[in-house]
């Protein structure tokens, strides 16, 4: 019978344990930070049924979504993990509290082409705030607070979160007469940093958005108010007075930047920047976009903001939330391609290596059931082996330590430990070996998972 050739389809990412081990640890430091700021874990279903799924979808988005039949069922797998949530909110809204804050980190698919960086199947982690009615500003606030705490604990320090609010563009254009077109427009505007202003005011007259010359070059005029945040906002208001909508979203933009600093938020890592406008109607208020400021090129790592009403597909109820989405997946690859991936993360799947050399394997058994009851991962290797084949084992999966059990060890109560790193090997018994270990895993354990590049040159 003829093989079948293994293949991985294309858009798919599959990771080889060691890598496996540093993208789970991204992902555990991801839900310890979000979980420092009170939100809760949820976890939805990968397969909804299309009708459910797809109240809100239409257009590019409709055309990208995995969808099949089973029997007489129309399912459809997850684009994202807003529209579950959302589903979740209204299901099962007289069960929860509000504000309702919660995390997920799940994969979502997308039927799109795959390419450089851009996956089919990949992980998502969000953070939202979900309102009953109402939502105070501070969340818009502390949501930037939580990007800055996570990507540091990350091991990322290059980075810059940009906040404008969607009121001031759309009070702006208000001020223009092009109320219409604003949606449009900022969609054009979100371009910016990829094709540069020519190319944006180009897009702005084509006969598509039909803007005269005079109010592009308006419009580039105002997105183009740079220097500090306290620079941005005293020149925004120059702008006061002329539209409630404007004014509206000033307030608010001030309330969140006020904020920030009491959220712990340095100066340096957040801009106030009048390009970000969130290429969805989605948004209503505050809009957030993460970048690495080494790599500009990559665009924004972790983007978001808020929105007036999450569920209403499927309920009456008017829930405001605030919310951002790391895309893990795409993260994961780009600072695996940019050498951030840091070297000092433990990648074996053990601590340590339990390597009886004798032919009861029981006192090798207590041993390993010993140091796992301390904490220590351990494996107990009992193939029949040559023992430079147990050697070679143990150093191709980068296990750090391991333990000789032999006669002359079971004898005097100890075991033959050795570090793989000095290849240092001393006769010690289960508690001084197990505390030696612990004490030469405590740095590696606390590795961050990202460690930047030393930057070349004078």
């Amino acid at each position: 019978m003829a093989k079948q050739k293994p293949r991985t389809l294309s858009g798919f990412m599959e990771l080889l344990p060691a890598d496996q081990m540093k993208f789970d640890r991204m992902a555990e430091l991801l839900r310890q930070s979000y979980a420092l700021y009170g939100f809760a874990p949820l976890d939805t279903p990968i397969i909804e049924a299309s009708e459910v799924l797809l109240a809100k979808a239409g257009g590019e988005t409709e055309k990208q979504i995995y969808r099949f039949h089973k029997g007489d069922s129309d399912l459809s797998l997850r684009f994202d993990l807003t529209v579950p949530l959302a589903k979740y909110v209204a299901l099962h809204y007289a069960e929860l509290s509000f504000p309702f804050r919660r995390f997920q980190i799940g994969k979502v698919y997308r039927g799109e082409r795959a390419q450089r960086g851009r996956f089919r199947e990949f992980y998502q982690a969000d953070i939202d705030v979900i309102g009953d009615g109402k939502l105070d500003i501070v969340n818009e606030a502390e949501i930037p607070a939580v990007i800055c705490r996570t990507f540091t604990a990350l091991g990322l320090e290059r980075f810059q979160i940009r906040v404008n609010n969607r009121k001031i563009l759309s009070g702006f254009y208000a001020m223009l007469g092009l109320s219409d077109k604003s949606g449009d427009i900022m969609r054009v505007v979100d371009k910016l940093p990829k094709i540069g202003p020519d190319k944006v005011r180009e897009l702005l007259t084509d006969e598509v958005l039909a803007l005269t010359g005079e109010q592009a070059d308006e419009i580039l005029k105002f997105i183009s108010i740079t220097g500090s945040n306290q620079t941005v906002l005293s020149a925004l208001e120059e702008y006061k007075g002329r539209h409630e909508l404007f004014d509206a979203g000033l307030d608010e933009l001030n309330t969140v930047v006020k904020y920030l600093g009491s959220f712990g938020v340095p100066q340096d890592k957040f801009a106030v920047d009048l390009t970000i406008a969130r290429g969805l109607d989605y948004y209503t208020g505050t809009v957030y976009e993460t970048f690495m400021l080494d790599h500009p090129e990559i665009g924004s790592i972790c983007s978001g903001g808020r929105y007036d009403n999450l569920a209403e597909y499927y309920t009456d109820k008017q829930l405001p939330g605030v919310g951002i989405s790391i895309g893990l997946t795409r993260l994961f690859y780009v600072l695996q391609e940019q050498n951030y991936l840091n070297s000092a993360v433990t990648t074996a799947p053990a601590d340590v290596l339990v390597l009886p050399m004798t032919e009861d394997l029981s006192p090798a058994i207590a041993l390993a059931t010993g140091l796992r009851e301390a904490g220590i991962r351990t494996q107990l290797y009992t193939e029949q082996k040559k023992f430079k084949q147990k050697m070679s084992y143990a150093d191709k999966l980068g296990v750090p330590y391991i333990l000789l059990l032999g006669e002359d060890e079971i004898t005097q109560g100890k075991a033959s430990l050795k570090d793989m790193a000095t290849g240092e090997q001393a006769l010690l018994t289960a508690q001084e070996a197990a505390e030696r270990i612990l004490s030469g895993l405590a740095t590696a354990r606390s590795a961050p998972p990202i460690r930047e590049p030393e930057a070349s040159g004078p």
